[in-house]
């Protein structure tokens, strides 16, 4: 899946659920579900995600809504392959990036 948003500090919650074609609860329940989600929160208590943050979200989305994984696996899968799968999944994600890229290049010929 590739994530469209421009390269910022923070997002919040809004701009991410819009990216990732979600509600805006579907985020704050993953946010609850998995540690490695850590948004910073302001004065007034909104959600600002950094891209580390994203990253992470993707990941999660990756496993949850494409692979399947229920969320208990999706856990589990976090704890014991975090470091691994991640690198796989980063590694992938540039690949599919790399692609979107040049079919937008050939489009544009």
């Amino acid at each position: 899946m590739h994530i469209d948003l421009p390269e910022k500090r923070y997002y919040g919650i809004g701009e991410v659920a819009k990216a990732f074609d979600v509600n805006t609860s579907l985020i704050r329940f993953w946010e609850k579900e998995f540690d490695v989600i850590k948004p910073k929160k302001n004065a007034k208590g909104d959600r600002k995600f950094t891209p580390e943050d994203i990253k992470h979200l993707k990941f999660i989305y990756h496993l949850v809504k494409e692979r399947g994984f229920t969320l208990e696996g999706a856990k589990i899968h976090l704890k014991e392959n975090k470091k691994q799968s991640l690198n796989n999944y980063e590694i992938i994600n540039k690949l599919e990036d790399i692609k979107h890229q040049l079919i937008k290049i050939k489009d544009q010929l």
